[in-house]
């Protein structure tokens, strides 16, 4: 590969621009933060309901191994999760159901598309900001594009659907 070729903007994250700008286009940004709590309480529950759902399997799959299946139950929570998330956020809709009942998306920064393993990660930055680091959840109150810590480290901005 050429010089010229390895310093080239496709291949260089930091010189693309935002795709989303918060003065350009306000409307992507508008009561993303009301929207992004409500949402999360419509996922909470149906990560609830899904943990039961799991719970109940491994106890039968326990059952049935004679105590050995229950060794999965510390498994359960991390990976019921993390799993919503990937699939949901990384899958065709980009945004959990929560989201998309309140009108959210979640693309890359700079516009594309987030993978499952992407947005497992961007979950799993989530609950450690949430269990250690509480106030940097605030952090979206300055931001111009209402990011969180955690959405910064992803690389990914939580905007209104249009």
């Amino acid at each position: 590969m050429s010089e010229q070729q390895a310093h080239s903007p496709q291949n260089n994250f930091a010189a693309q621009p935002h795709a989303f700008n918060p003065v350009t286009e306000p409307q992507l940004f508008k009561a993303v933060i009301r929207k992004r709590c409500v949402a999360f309480i419509i996922d909470a529950i149906i990560i609830m309901a899904l943990w039961a759902i799991a719970l109940i399997v491994v106890a039968l799959f326990g059952v049935i191994t004679l105590g050995l299946g229950w060794l999965l139950f510390g498994l359960v929570f991390p990976a019921v999760g993390l799993g919503y998330n990937a699939f949901t956020i990384g899958g065709p809709n980009a945004s959990t159901i929560g989201q998309r009942i309140m009108g959210l998306t979640v693309p890359m920064w700079f516009g594309g598309k987030v993978t499952p393993l992407i947005a497992a990660f961007h979950a799993l930055l989530f609950w450690f900001t949430l269990v250690i680091f509480f106030p940097l959840l605030l952090w979206a109150f300055f931001d111009s594009r209402k990011r969180c810590i955690h959405d910064i480290l992803a690389g990914v901005v939580v905007i209104n659907r249009v």
